[in-house]
């Protein structure tokens, strides 16, 4: 057990380090800014050993707005860690114990091993030092199953993501008749934190517990507590404690290894020209498996005047953002507010816990088990709040049919010559996704209402897309615009569904077409080498070379 010294002093201190760390860190949020940082809370692990000293940090960057605080696990070492170089935030001078290397824990195998006792077997951590005349709690464990005894054989962190960290663990089975048996998990620890439950923990446990096989099975979780951000009571010496925010620091579930995920197989799909309706359609039969396991196992909430007129508000906000990012769509505002006006206006479904961030790049392709559902986190940038309500769930139907657009657009921006046999591709997967809905759920063409709905929710998503590639990649522009324009072109047949074969939209229309001077985005239109898309698949999967 290592042992502490009170009063003893760090130059640099630790807030110093990490303050010139995390800018160049992915999670940090505030880009181009320098933080400003103050303790809200933190924790110990004890290394068995009495070697690594193990320290996590939540601490508040009050240089964004609003203020956001951020789970920073450290390991200090006398001596440096082989290997992790680029793990290093820094070195400091302790007044004790001389020179000590400061690494970001998840890197260093010490701290791991500390991770996954406490989240598989429960119990708590080492309290840290109280802040100011407030108190800080342990990080509490959570195990599913608590007579599951592993054994740490290894571990890798994930790069790539963009709002948490993954480490990949190598585990075996320490007792029992499986003993020696591989048991391979993935920890994400939540690196942006906020008061509240996070839907990913939630939604997927809930899940499992229900029976269902279309997520991996959940190991277990670790909460913790700090100082609300809106509190600056108990910040100086006698002033009363202090109000406390709590939700989830990390989440354990199986790592599914010799996998590849459905954006993969998708855009393999289209490029070598197969067949992948097969794939759709038990792709969406397994969305909607979810979507009734989810309504059946967690509350739902009828859909009331305030959230259409809140619904409502957020599509046109999305529009106007989008007609400034591209002056050009300004041709179809008055089809935009019309086809908006109608799904806030028709009968919703009730609401209920959905994925929330739903494309092909969620999905994992498992051999023998077929399509396996991943990261219920939803939209990292919207608030935890939004993201833990009951919503529509045919807004991840909409999600997964732009994802399929994507995925055909992706070889069509590369390969122009192609962009009329893409355009059939897509189409053919988004139908047969929706066969696949229907036949485990809810028609979303059964009816006028439904389709009016769905509608509404793929001009939405596509809207946000337009934005960002015009923010960030104006060459792909026409991948969401020609999407834009083909929901605000085509008519609903009497049954709900869209009308496709319109003179403006026919299956070999090249969608994906730059016409010069149609769209600006912020740049010309046209070809570029073909990139992994945002947020559509995880770079993560690739890098551990899962994806053949």
């Amino acid at each position: 057990m290592a042992k502490l010294h009170p009063g003893a002093t760090l130059t640099p201190t630790k807030l110093d380090l990490i303050t010139a760390w995390m800018p160049e860190q992915r999670w940090y949020t505030a880009k181009g800014r320098r933080p400003v940082l103050r303790r809200v809370g933190g924790f110990r692990f004890e290394d068995p050993a009495g070697q690594v000293g193990m320290e996590t940090l939540l601490v508040l960057d009050e240089a964004a707005t609003p203020a956001v605080v951020y789970q920073v696990p450290l390991t200090y070492r006398a001596t440096p860690l082989a290997g992790a170089e680029h793990a290093l935030v820094g070195i400091t001078e302790h007044s004790v114990l001389g020179t000590r290397y400061v690494y970001d824990a998840p890197h260093d195998p010490v701290y791991v091993r500390a991770l996954l006792d406490l989240i598989g077997a429960g119990g708590t951590s080492d309290l840290a030092t109280p802040i100011g005349g407030g108190s800080t709690e342990p990080a509490t464990g959570h195990p599913v199953a608590a007579d599951l005894e592993l054994e740490v054989t290894g571990s890798r962190v994930l790069t790539g993501e963009q709002s948490n960290t993954s480490i990949i663990i190598d585990a075996q089975r320490r007792t029992g008749p499986d003993a020696g048996r591989s048991h391979p998990l993935i920890v994400k620890l939540f690196r942006v934190l906020a008061d509240g439950e996070n839907p990913d923990v939630i939604l997927q446990s809930a899940l499992a517990r229900a029976g269902s096989r279309l997520v991996p099975d959940p190991f277990g979780s670790m909460t913790g507590a700090w100082q609300n951000p809106s509190d600056r009571a108990g910040t100086s010496p006698g002033a009363d404690p202090v109000d406390e925010a709590h939700g989830h620091l990390a989440f354990a579930s199986a790592f599914l290894a010799g996998t590849v995920d459905a954006w993969r197989v998708a855009t393999q799909g289209v490029a070598a020209d197969t067949d992948f309706t097969a794939r759709a359609r038990e792709l969406g039969a397994a969305t909607a498996a979810v979507h009734h396991d989810l309504a059946r196992v967690l509350p739902t909430a009828a859909a009331d005047p305030a959230a259409r007129a809140d619904q409502l508000a957020s599509w046109q906000a999305r529009a106007d953002a989008a007609v400034i990012a591209a002056p050009e769509l300004g041709d179809h505002a008055t089809a935009i507010a019309a086809i908006f006006q109608a799904g806030a206006q028709c009968d919703w479904p009730a609401l209920q816990r959905v994925h929330g961030d739903y494309h092909l790049g969620q999905v994992l392709d498992v051999p023998g088990r077929g399509w396996v559902l991943l990261d219920f986190e939803g939209e990292p940038l919207r608030p935890l709040a939004e993201r833990n309500r009951p919503d529509l769930p045919l807004r991840d139907v909409a999600g997964m049919l732009r994802s399929f657009d994507y995925a055909a657009g992706n070889h069509a921006v590369g390969h122009p010559q192609d962009r009329a046999r893409a355009a059939a591709w897509a189409l053919a997967c988004r139908t047969a996704f929706l066969d696949g809905y229907a036949s485990a759920g809810p028609d979303p063409r059964a009816d006028a209402d439904s389709a009016a709905l769905l509608r509404a929710l793929e001009l939405d998503k596509a809207l946000y897309e337009v934005v960002y590639e015009a923010r960030n990649r104006p060459t792909w522009i026409t991948v969401p615009a020609s999407a834009v324009h083909r929901l605000c072109s085509n008519t609903l047949r009497p049954d709900g569904s869209e009308n496709t074969m319109t003179e403006t939209n026919r299956p070999d229309d090249p969608t994906w077409a730059p016409v010069e001077g149609q769209l600006s985005g912020g740049g010309k239109a046209g070809s570029a080498t073909p990139a992994a898309m945002p947020r559509i698949r995880p770079a993560s999967w690739d890098e551990l070379g899962l994806l053949v």
